[in-house]
């Protein structure tokens, strides 16, 4: 089934590593034009048969960079389709420890820069004939403890809850969803979860055996940004393999007393 996405012109913020690199080609492999955004470009090309991303450096909590990014995306290509709001994460730091500044930019990072973004994306898809698609890259972490990232946690909880907002704010012209994403295998995995050992520990945790590849949460996005989707809007599409294995069935001692 083909997914009505070539030709169409695509912003991925984030869009050069880990999950951002899976959405990129995954954009890519529909026939859209992808165009990125980062502090920095890609360590290796992204490209799917023989055809590249566009690479804009950009801090996205800056207003003025990105009026320009997006300027510049329309005045070289006339339109912006979809955007796909995946930039953001956190380092690790306890939420009595760490600083109100560090809270700060990690809120201003994850919750602040994808309403800016999709603010300015939006008074340019509402000018179109066909209007756009936002997509919130968010994560389980905004529905579940997320304990030495407490703030990002709580700005992934704001990101669905901005979604559903913009999505009756700025309908009918343009979709807005969000993805709610579980565990996933990039390659700064081993910073998480250790080497082969832990990765193999981590993934028997999920129902299907197996944490998410980059693509997965891609294929995603690209649905959502489709024409198959366009009746969704103000959703939350949950891609976490099935959840997390309950941790008191892990201690229950039930079975022991039947035997």
């Amino acid at each position: 089934m083909e997914l009505g996405l070539d030709g169409s012109v695509v912003l991925v913020t984030g869009g050069v590593r880990g999950v951002g690199a899976g959405i990129s080609r995954a954009f890519l492999r529909a026939g859209a034009t992808v165009v990125t955004c980062a502090r920095r470009p890609a360590d290796e090309p992204i490209e799917v048969d023989g055809r590249g991303v566009e690479f804009i450096s950009c801090d996205l909590r800056d207003a003025e960079q990105v009026q320009s990014m997006i300027d510049s995306i329309v005045a070289t290509h006339g339109r912006l389709d979809a955007v796909v709001n995946n930039a953001g994460g956190a380092p690790y730091a306890l939420a009595a420890d760490a600083s109100p500044r560090f809270h700060s930019k990690i809120v201003e990072l994850n919750l602040l820069a994808p309403l800016l973004i999709s603010q300015i994306a939006n008074a340019v898809m509402q000018k179109q004939d066909t209007g756009g698609s936002i997509v919130m890259i968010s994560s389980v972490s905004g529905s579940r403890p997320s304990p030495g990232t407490a703030a990002y946690g709580a700005a992934k909880a704001g990101i669905d809850s901005l979604a559903a907002s913009l999505a009756v704010e700025w309908a009918p012209k343009v979709r807005v969803n969000s993805i709610v994403v579980g565990l996933v295998e990039t390659e700064q995995s081993h910073l998480h979860y250790g080497g082969a050992d832990g990765l193999a520990a981590v993934s028997e945790t999920v129902p299907l055996g197996r944490m998410a590849r980059p693509e997965d949460i891609g294929n995603c996005a690209t649905f959502l940004a489709s024409p198959l989707a366009s009746y969704v809007s103000g959703s939350t599409l949950t891609v976490h393999g099935g959840g997390e294995r309950p941790a008191f069935l892990a201690a229950s001692t039930a079975e022991e007393t039947k035997k």
